[in-house]
């Protein structure tokens, strides 16, 4: 396997690219001559990762009570067919 000649500041560079501005990675790929594989490595490592949103985990609980419910009405209904 070869090592790589680019430097973290290049890496990061080109990940910014691809995350903040948009671009896609065979045209970040293409424009600065780094293998498209190399690109994807280099956004797991440098890339920052997504927000997770908050999860309110009661309310969702509910949400998914009412529905187990009323599926469970209407399969009770279909049964009696």
């Amino acid at each position: 396997m070869g090592t790589s000649d680019y430097s973290d500041e290049f890496k990061r560079d080109a990940v910014h690219q691809i995350t903040v501005r948009g671009y896609p990675v065979r045209e970040v790929s293409r424009r600065l001559g780094v293998n498209t594989h190399s690109l994807h490595k280099w956004m797991k490592r440098f890339a920052e990762p997504a927000p997770k949103p908050g999860v309110d985990h009661k309310a969702e609980n509910r949400r998914l009570r009412r529905k187990l419910a009323r599926v469970t009405e209407e399969r009770e209904i279909l049964k009696r067919r």
